[in-house]
C-alpha cells in the first residue's frame, strides 16, 4: 500500500518516512559534487595528481592548506588510500575505513555548504535594498 503524493512508503508491516534519508542523500550528493569541482579544478591548476602533500597542503600557508582541505578532503583521502592499496602499504580493511571517511566528510562538506547556502539565503532574503 503506497500512497500517492507522500514520502511514506509501505514495506511489508512498516510504513516509513523517506524525507530524512531523501535530505541526507541530497547533502551527502552536494558535498560529493562540491569536492569533485574543488578537487578536479586543482588538479587542471597544479598539473598533479590530488593528495595530503604540496603544493595543496603545505606549512607555509596554512589557511589555503585548510581551505583545500576542506572541500577536497575527501577527494585528497580516496586518492591516497588507493594509491597506498596499490603499493601495498594497507590491506582492504584500511581501504574500506579510508572509504567510509571519505563518504562521511563528503556528508559533512554537504551539510555545511547546505547551511551556509541557507544562512546567505536567509540574510540577503531579509536585508532591505534601496529601490
Amino acid at each position: 500500500m503506497q500512497r500517492v503524493g507522500t514520502t511514506v512508503r509501505s514495506y511489508g508491516k512498516w510504513l516509513v518516512k523517506m524525507e530524512p534519508v531523501l535530505l541526507a542523500l541530497y547533502a551527502f550528493a552536494v558535498g560529493l559534487t562540491a569536492c569533485g569541482l574543488a578537487g578536479s579544478a586543482m588538479e587542471l591548476i597544479s598539473g598533479r595528481r590530488l593528495a595530503f602533500a604540496e603544493p595543496y597542503v603545505s606549512p607555509a600557508f596554512i589557511l589555503r592548506s585548510l581551505a583545500a582541505t576542506a572541500c577536497a578532503g575527501p577527494f585528497m583521502l580516496a586518492n591516497e588510500a588507493l594509491a597506498a592499496r596499490r603499493e601495498g602499504r594497507i590491506g582492504t580493511m584500511a581501504l574500506l575505513s579510508c572509504g567510509c571517511t571519505a563518504i562521511t566528510w563528503a556528508l559533512a562538506l554537504g551539510v555545511v555548504l547546505l547551511a551556509i547556502a541557507s544562512w546567505a539565503v536567509g540574510f540577503l532574503l531579509s536585508a532591505d535594498f534601496p529601490a
